[in-house]
């Protein structure tokens, strides 16, 4: 078994920026505490449980946690790093030994960072305004339609009041003010309820272009914005009759005016008339209700009740109702409010009496405990379904015996037909209850009730057998269900790992993984010593020998044959930036299955080449800051430090490497391009066979920040162009993804 040259044993970057003499004297002063010119091994183990605490204080169990029982390991790390079998050596010595791990300056992550910025200031404005669009275009697009659809209907309105001067005279400037803001109100209120509609949304995204330009259903956003408009223009309306038209055509100013606008045989009405009119009543009500609604969806009370933020919801209906019915006297015009409302109505009425349905088809789950932060609900949906699920998509989950009201969305993580897995975040008082429902043994069966399934994430995503997925934050979940997915498919057709053989695959494959060092798995605490000298320098040398790998790997690739790639080959990258790595742990789980799935299928490839069928790599990217040298140092060194007992991360407890600071996404797609090449080169590739030159199509997907969007649209159109100069016809293709 050959292994692959190109998967990535650490994400370290291939031009090291090491630790400056300051940062290295710095680094000595927080550990001489006494100050007396030396460094204990004492002083040295210290600071690593201090920087544990730090970074990690609930940590999971891990040989290096000072919590662990598994002390030879630990010691072995610390003598690794002390680099000597003393109780304490000189400053000078130390710091000798601190040069040889050529671990990165703190200076390099500012650089990473600045770098960044850098990059869209070189840019021409052409350029920019290029990526700028590819990023915001089709939002600011659907901003201007819904702006314009509103305000078009309010023009249309305030023409036509100012113009009729008989509405004037007969009832003042207050109704011009009320029914310009009746007029906004027609789409404000459609394009409100429209986006309630989740059925409606995911048919709209299973077209790409139209899920880009129709973004209603991407985040609540537009939706809470859309009904504080919609608040505040009916808020105007009713002062503007309440202060103005009901007041005016009350106290009969223009008499005259009142006969020629409603006719010499309809008798004057009373303020008072007004408010108890039909249209007077039903407003004044619809808008009470509207300001009741809007109170009980205030964050404070949607978490302290989330049930009652549910229930609250249930007002919209009877304002619909009212609103329908609140032109109906046909006062100044015929009612066609309702118009607007019926379609989206009819939408949401449908929708919610499925879900009340489904809530009462219990069905049969099991839910498991993973970690501290994590739980697991399998279930198998009814073959009465007759919707698909599919990875990435989310579902509303009930479960009946915390409450029958309550219904959370959830991103599905594994889908496979109708047997899908949810991971669940325990962090709400809710998602806390449902953990507390897996009793002492951590695994039990439940009923639920399942709604959906809605959305429909990275509709493009299967157009392409190369791809890059770039997501940021918590956000980007339904990137890691499509790729737990992925591999679940993969398994099933060309086999894979059980559960304790990819474990142990993992363990036993240590050259694959990383740089590790090593330790007696029988030694223990007491002979230390002698389980060091094992390890002696070891974290010097895993250190030196990730840094040979990351930079030789390009030239061994080039030595590959056509025959180490499968037919159906398919590549993904997946980058998932994070602030912290706390972000990380709750999916860990799910992301570490992926990664033991391709070191299984490394050892036992079922072709004759070094690659897989499907070939994942990925990196995680934490960019938050430390401002302590002692922090960085250690973070740096325990991210590099796995064992064949421990091959996860004891900071991130992620197999896959991780990377702390800011990704250079110019080196990242420049040395994908490179692979790309070779890949082309190296299978000959044509994909229709007619001997010519095809276009070689990769799809970049991003969820997060618009900056780092605007480069990776930048960098695609850039290698687009590059590949049609250098006659590869590699193509590029950037689409934003978000998730609501």
């Amino acid at each position: 078994m050959r292994s692959n040259p190109h998967f990535n044993p650490a994400a370290v970057s291939d031009q090291i920026i090491s630790l400056t003499e300051d940062e290295i004297t710095a680094f000595l002063d927080e550990l001489d505490h006494n100050k007396d010119g030396h460094i204990s091994y004492s002083e040295l183990e210290k600071k690593l449980d201090a920087v544990n605490d730090e970074l990690s204080p609930h940590p999971k169990p891990h040989h290096i946690n000072h919590e662990s029982q598994e002390g030879a390991a630990r010691h072995a790390f610390l003598r690794g790093m002390y680099g000597s079998q003393a109780d304490r050596i000189s400053r000078e010595d130390f710091a000798a030994h601190i040069r040889t791990w050529k671990v990165p300056s703190m200076k390099q992550e500012e650089a990473e960072e600045e770098s960044q910025k850098e990059y869209m200031r070189k840019l021409g404005w052409a350029r920019r305004f290029r990526s700028y669009w590819a990023v915001h275009g089709p939002k600011i697009v659907f901003v201007l339609f819904v702006a314009l659809a509103i305000s078009s209907f309010g023009i249309w309105q305030l023409v036509k009041y100012l113009t009729q001067t008989e509405y004037r005279d007969a009832l003042g400037w207050g109704v011009v003010v009320s029914k310009t803001s009746a007029g906004c109100l027609y789409m404000t209120f459609f394009f409100l309820l429209l986006s309630m509609s989740r059925y409606f949304s995911t048919a709209l995204r299973r077209s790409y272009h139209v899920s880009r330009f129709i973004n209603w259903d991407l985040s609540q956003t537009f939706h809470i914005y859309m009904s504080c408009v919609a608040l505040a223009l009916a808020t105007i309306h009713a002062i503007g009759h309440l202060s103005g038209s009901f007041v005016w055509g009350g106290l009969a100013y223009q008499p005259q005016a009142l006969e020629t606008l409603y006719g010499p045989n309809r008798p004057l009405r009373t303020y008072r008339d007004y408010i108890a009119s039909l249209p007077g009543a039903t407003g004044i009500t619809a808008l009470g209700l509207f300001y009741i609604l809007a109170a009980l969806s205030l964050p404070a009370v949607r978490k302290w009740s989330y049930e009652l933020f549910q229930l609250a919801h249930l007002l919209m209906f009877p304002i619909i109702g009212l609103m329908m019915a609140h032109g109906t006297l046909h006062l100044l015009q015929w009612p066609m409010f309702g118009y607007f409302l019926a379609f989206p109505t009819l939408l949401i009425l449908i929708e919610r009496t499925i879900r009340v349905c489904v809530g009462f088809q219990r069905i049969p789950a099991t839910i498991e405990i993973l970690d501290s932060e994590t739980v697991e609900i399998k279930v198998t949906i009814p073959k009465t379904r007759i919707w698909k699920y599919a990875a990435g998509q989310y579902v509303f989950l009930q479960v009946p015996s915390i409450s029958v009201a309550q219904w959370h969305p959830f991103t599905v993580s594994v889908c496979d037909d109708k047997e899908m897995q949810l991971h669940i975040k325990t962090d709400g008082n809710w998602t806390k209850k449902v953990r507390g429902l897996a009793g002492e043994k951590g695994k039990t069966e439940i009923k639920v009730g399942i709604d959906g399934p809605f959305g429909a994430p990275a509709q493009r995503f299967y157009d392409f057998s190369h791809t890059i997925l770039v997501g940021a934050g918590i956000g980007v979940t339904p990137f890691s269900g499509i790729l737990a997915d992925l591999q679940v498919k993969e398994n099933k057709r060309n086999g894979g790992p059980t559960d304790r053989e990819s474990r142990k695959s993992s363990k036993d494959s240590k050259q694959v993984i990383g740089p590790t060092t090593t330790s007696p798995a029988n030694a223990s605490p007491s002979n230390s010593r002698n389980a060091s000298s094992v390890s002696l320098n070891s974290l010097t040398r895993s250190v030196s020998r990730t840094l040979s790998r990351s930079r030789s790997r390009a030239s061994r690739a080039r030595n590959m044959a056509p025959a180490d790639f499968p037919a159906d080959y398919r590549r993904t990258d997946f980058h998932w930036v994070v602030r912290d790595k706390n972000y990380l742990n709750w999916f860990s789980d799910l992301l570490n299955s992926i990664s033991r799935s391709q070191i299984w299928h490394r050892q036992h490839p079922s072709h004759t080449g070094a690659y897989p069928h499907l070939d994942i790599r990925m990196w995680t990217h934490v960019t938050q800051k430390r401002k302590s040298i002692s922090t960085h140092i250690y973070r740096w060194l325990l991210e590099l430090h796995r064992t064949p007992e421990h091959p996860e991360s004891p900071l991130t407890g992620l197999i896959n490497p991780t990377h702390y600071g800011r990704p250079d996404f110019v080196r990242i797609l420049d040395d994908h391009y490179a692979d790309m090449m070779r890949y082309r080169t190296e299978t000959g590739w044509d994909q229709d066979g007619d001997g010519k030159n095809d276009r070689f199509k990769v799809g970049v997907f991003y969820c997060g920040a618009p900056v780092v969007g605007e480069i990776l649209a930048d960098r695609c159109r850039l290698l687009t162009a590059r590949g049609r100069a250098d006659g590869s016809n590699i193509e590029y293709y950037f689409m934003i993804e978000v998730f609501g």
